[in-house]
């Protein structure tokens, strides 16, 4: 929901209702991921996307019909040898949408939800997509850290949604539950979407250079909260950096310390150190290597490499350590400009994120999109 969140909430202010369709559920190759959704406007209006193209001409037509009688709708859209052109995946996946009407009466706790996702402040939707009452399909439960808003029409199963719903945005994962009816968590019968809305990743770029803006331009364009570093003020512009959501003129060591200590950093968090310049950046990579971000890069020939590494184990760094250190940063694609460099970091870090061997697709079998 988050690709169609700013169209929704205008459309929804405006009084508008509109029928929303989105990803509950994927199995094998399936082209978008739990949460990818597609907004049809009672204009015909259409936002987002839920396949890529492969089925969105039918979701269109059933959003059609779902906007006439307001009932929600859970579809399962797939492929077979026999109709790999007719509507469905041709990439052989299977996909799960569910398509319903949204409204302020619909779902009057949206605009609470669309707020605290502004402000990134971390949120979860439960949605009941499936259960013998059809009365309960289509019912809400807004989940917060702390509380809870909306209504399931069962305490028992709002409890262990809740709890379960938690779980899942302490994770940054979306993905369908199943419990009993009033929410047993050995039963079947109902089936709940939990949509999980964690404030985005961070991307740390150290160095205030030409390959820091072409950086930050394709980090904020993955969806990275990009933050830009450097202690020389006359180069931590924002002119020089207009696609960073702040740019900081401080210190890297003293500045990722800092975040470390507030607890800003996790599992989600790049840093890429692009100053090579050991007066800056062996101090940040000896706090960077210590924490707990999840890809830790930095730029330099093999020689600055090499005499960086001598640097770090001089400083007390173990192996184990050094071993977090992608350096030189990047995939081997033989970039030479700041774009084509960026792309090569970009590309080791999606690889990293999800286990790919960064070789041609056409190298390599098995499953093209993996799991984390």
């Amino acid at each position: 929901m988050r690709d169609v969140l700013d169209e929704l909430m205008r459309r929804y202010s405006a009084g508008e209702k509109v029928a929303l369709g989105t990803v509950v559920a994927t199995f094998s190759s399936a082209p978008r991921a739990p949460g990818a959704a597609m907004l049809v406007a009672e204009d015909g209006t259409v936002s987002g996307s839920v396949s890529g193209g492969c089925v969105e001409g039918a979701v269109y037509e059933l959003a059609q019909q779902v906007l006439a009688d307001g009932i929600p709708v859970l579809e399962r859209y797939g492929v077979s040898d026999d109709d790999a052109f007719a509507v469905g995946l041709t990439c052989g996946g299977i996909i799960d949408i569910y398509t319903e009407s949204f409204s302020a009466a619909d779902f009057p706790e949206f605009a609470e939800l669309a707020k605290s996702v502004e402000t990134e402040e971390p949120v979860a939707l439960a949605t009941v997509v499936a259960h013998p009452d059809q009365s309960r399909i289509g019912r809400h439960l807004v989940v917060w850290p702390t509380k809870t808003a909306g209504d399931l029409g069962s305490p028992r199963a709002e409890a262990a949604i809740a709890d379960d719903a938690r779980g899942l945005l302490a994770t940054g994962r979306s993905g369908t539950l199943h419990y009993g009816e009033e929410g047993q968590r050995r039963g079947e019968g109902m089936s709940v979407f939990v949509n999980a809305f964690e404030p985005p990743p961070r991307m740390l770029v150290f160095g205030a250079i030409d390959f820091a803006t072409a950086m930050a331009r394709l980090g904020s364009f993955l969806g990275y909260r990009v933050t830009v570093c450097d202690a020389r003020p006359i180069f931590a512009t924002k002119s020089r950096f207009p696609d960073a959501d702040e740019v900081v003129v401080n210190w890297p060591h003293r500045y990722l310390a800092a975040e470390v200590e507030a607890g800003r950093v996790d599992r989600r968090t790049v840093i890429a150190v692009l100053t090579h310049d050991p007066k800056f950046d062996v101090p940040v990579l000896e706090v960077a290597l210590r924490c707990d971000a999840g890809y830790i890069g930095a730029m330099g020939s093999r020689r600055t490499h090499d005499d960086r590494m001598a640097r770090l184990r001089e400083a007390g760094m173990s192996e184990v350590e050094l071993d977090r250190l992608s350096s030189p940063i990047g995939l081997d694609l033989g970039a030479r400009t700041p774009e084509e460099t960026a792309v090569s970091i970009a590309a080791e870090i999606i690889s990293m994120r999800w286990g790919g061997e960064g070789k041609r697709l056409t190298e390599v079998g098995g499953r093209i999109h993996r799991e984390p």
